[in-house]
């Protein structure tokens, strides 16, 4: 599983018109395209945070060429990407955990 965490500064106010947009129109399209999708909002901060996973990397860079390219990610309106003031995008490692007969 490759994973990717995106970490979005949106405009002053505009976090939950963000995250209401993004619910509506990324999270299924980016579904569509393979992903699997988790959003977290912090109204009070004006920021978004998404967990945004597929199969392995080559998958998930295949897909998101694939999902930008598409004729309905163009056609996304409104789109939620214009209350978007900053933007991180870190590839995740994950890291084993001893599990409940390991002590």
């Amino acid at each position: 599983m490759q994973s990717q965490l995106r970490h979005y500064r949106t405009a002053p106010g505009a976090a939950t018109r963000f995250a209401e947009e993004w619910a509506a129109s990324v999270a299924p399209l980016r579904e569509q395209f393979g992903f699997r999708v988790h959003g977290w909002l912090t109204e009070a901060a004006d920021e978004f945070v998404w967990l945004l996973e597929h199969d392995d990397r080559a998958a998930f860079e295949a897909a998101e060429a694939a999902y930008y390219a598409s004729p309905e990610r163009a056609g996304v309106d409104p789109d939620p990407a214009r209350w978007v003031v900053h933007a991180r995008r870190q590839w995740l490692t994950p890291v084993p955990t001893p599990g409940p007969d390991r002590g």
